[in-house]
């Protein structure tokens, strides 16, 4: 799941989802990437395939099934959201998202 959830933020920031950027993401070193990436891949989420603007570079994509998951896991994040926030205005539920957001791409930011 982790590797699918590192995969589906590069993307979105339109990097790409090579070993070193999962690596960074993850916050693990590259040999320990590549093995959760080869049992994700093997697992049936992830495909590797050689960058459309490098040949030489290969990188992660997420398959139909890790769609899925991630789909489902977001869901259940959801739902556990609206459990812990019981009883919190949804102005509340939403500036905290927010602030959660703004710290998140703040991070990445200085990461850049």
């Amino acid at each position: 799941m982790l590797v699918c959830e590192a995969v589906h933020a590069l993307r979105l920031r339109a990097s790409p989802a090579t070993v070193n950027a999962i690596a960074q993401e993850i916050g693990l070193d590259q040999s320990g990437a590549s093995r959760l990436i080869k049992s994700a891949t093997a697992a049936g989420y992830l495909v590797m395939a050689a960058s459309a603007t490098d040949g030489r570079r290969r990188e992660a994509s997420l398959t139909s099934a890790g769609r899925s998951i991630l789909d489902q896991a977001h869901r259940w994040q959801e739902e556990v959201f609206v459990e812990l926030t019981t009883g919190w205005s949804d102005k509340k539920r939403r500036d905290f998202q927010q602030a959660m957001t703004d710290l998140m791409d703040r991070s990445y930011e200085m990461d850049a």
